[in-house]
């Protein structure tokens, strides 16, 4: 009697070859801020923060792109999906194609939010240290001259 074998078994990381199981583990960051570093070996070739629009498969005129506009991923432009769970429970994806790799991370983007990461997004300040605040006085109306006869 032969039975089959059972599913593969993940706990907060993982290596995932099944396309199906890397779109499960893809999609909470759809319609989200992510933030990405593309490496080839190990140099960091590009990085930015862009907006997840689309998750694909069995799309073959779909190319997987990131720009700070939208980000589209075809999972068939991948070998294979790490993932782990970082300290603060949010999960680290990389996308594995060769030797070239693709770090993706939800980017919570609000005050408060600390992350020492050069990669991370910042919200930008305007600096007005170097400035001073001046008021300047209006010509005062008087209650008395505002009357019309």
């Amino acid at each position: 009697m032969s039975s089959s074998p059972p599913a593969k078994f993940f706990v907060n990381h993982g290596v995932v070859t099944s396309r199906t199981d890397m779109l499960h583990l893809l999609r909470p960051l759809l319609k989200q801020t992510v933030t990405y570093r593309y490496l080839r070996g190990r140099e960091v070739v590009a990085h930015g923060t862009g907006w997840m629009e689309r998750i694909v498969f069995d799309a073959e005129e779909t190319s997987t792109y990131f720009t700070p506009l939208a980000i589209t991923l075809n999972i068939d432009s991948f070998e294979h999906l790490e993932f782990e769970t970082r300290p603060d429970q949010l999960l680290v994806y990389t996308l594995v194609q060769g030797d070239e790799r693709v770090i993706v991370e939800f980017a919570p983007i609000g005050p408060g939010d600390v992350d020492a990461s050069p990669f991370a997004p910042r919200q930008l300040e305007f600096d007005t240290s170097g400035y001073v605040q001046m008021e300047l006085q209006g010509l005062d109306v008087r209650a008395d001259e505002d009357r019309t006869a």
